[in-house]
């Protein structure tokens, strides 16, 4: 009884985050502090072959036809796939993380990289028909919709103020490392 009841406490434990969004606070040689959008201070060390990308916005027109693209969509109440942000993958990030998942920006949101099949303009907004290896899927792009886009960056774009989501892994000693920061250009907070 008591071995179940220590792993029904472990299963009812909140899974360690895999990615945290905010912004930094301070950096310290490879140390990355940052605050979370939740308010926690989160300490990151850079590994050595750490991936920096920046993120700026772009237009929805920049979207076309056979562009490779992520998006985070939430129900509406129609049923449809509303588009919360959408990101445009450079063309040598092609392929990266297809598929459809859930995600954890928003309560029932799903990430899903997928190419752009068909683009309708329509009076609300674009509906982008993605396809990606498993399925597809029509998203409602609103005019409010945040586009962005990745642009090359550095470490020297981590410096506190700057906006970031960063993906991490927990370390045995209970410390946080990240190899894959995105860090928001201009201000800009990195919708996904």
């Amino acid at each position: 009884m008591v071995a179940a009841s220590t792993i029904y406490a472990i299963a009812q434990q909140s899974p360690t985050p895999s990615r945290v969004r905010g912004t930094i606070e301070a950096v310290d040689g490879d140390v990355i502090a940052v605050k979370s959008r939740a308010g926690e201070d989160v300490k990151l060390h850079m590994t050595g072959d750490i991936k920096i990308v920046g993120i700026t916005k772009i237009a929805l027109t920049d979207i076309k036809v056979g562009s490779f693209i992520g998006t985070t969509t939430v129900p509406g109440p129609d049923g449809a796939n509303n588009a919360v942000e959408v990101h445009v993958f450079p063309e040598n990030m092609r392929g990266t993380g297809e598929g459809s998942r859930p995600y954890d920006l928003k309560p029932n949101s799903s990430m899903t990289n997928a190419t752009v099949e068909q683009s309708v303009v329509g009076n609300d907004g674009h509906t982008l028909n993605i396809k990606y290896k498993d399925g597809e899927k029509k998203v409602l792009v609103s005019p409010e919709t945040p586009v962005v886009t990745y642009v090359p960056a550095d470490k020297s774009d981590l410096k506190p103020g700057a906006k970031v989501i960063a993906f991490m892994k927990k370390l045995p000693d209970g410390s946080f490392e990240t190899n894959r920061v995105s860090v928001g250009r201009d201000g800009l907070t990195p919708p996904m």
